[in-house]
């Protein structure tokens, strides 16, 4: 989720003028901004190209540009930065690199920061930290082993008669878990 995670809770969606328009055409521009939302306290899109591009792509009335972009403000909570070239967007980007990380305070976690978890959500996102392992695949073996202990200690037998696991991806599921690493 998002293209640049710049801390633990600001993330940057970049959109370059035509994919924007294409997102709220075909509807990925909402889905994007909840699961913005959903795993960042602070995200942002940062809108690159020709601002007056914005409303002359794709036959699309500059209104509904203009009442997506109020929506994802208003409804969503997410403001917009805009930039008019890629060394313009990468001073943005350190510019907020710096501010998030200053003295130190802020680390950029590997995966994004969530204000309020289930206990359902805690054990998929664990899940899907295993290799390979995506929502589908992770919602599966939890309906299966009720929980990611089980699914951490399930035989090799019962782990290959779960559905889309085939012997490689045990292997490296396995391998993740068993190996010793150079910490």
């Amino acid at each position: 989720v998002g293209d640049f995670i710049i801390s633990e809770d600001v993330v940057v969606e970049l959109k370059k003028v035509p994919d924007f328009v294409n997102s709220l055409v075909d509807g990925r521009l909402f889905t994007q901004a909840k699961e913005l939302k959903e795993n960042f306290m602070k995200p942002i899109y940062l809108i690159e190209g020709e601002l007056d591009d914005l409303f002359e792509i794709r036959n699309v009335h500059p209104n509904a540009i203009r009442a997506a972009m109020i929506s994802l403000l208003l409804d969503y909570k997410i403001p917009f930065l805009f930039s008019n070239s890629e060394n313009e967007t990468a001073n943005i980007l350190c510019s907020l690199v710096k501010r998030e990380q200053k003295d130190g305070g802020k680390s950029i976690g590997l995966r994004g920061s969530k204000r309020v978890w289930t206990l359902e959500e805690k054990q998929q996102f664990l899940v899907e930290g295993l290799p390979l392992v995506g929502p589908k695949l992770a919602k599966t073996l939890l309906n299966e082993f009720k929980s990611p202990m089980n699914i951490l200690t399930a035989s090799e037998e019962l782990m290959l008669d779960i559905d889309k696991l085939g012997p490689k991806k045990y292997k490296l599921i396995r391998d993740v878990l068993d190996l010793e690493g150079e910490h």
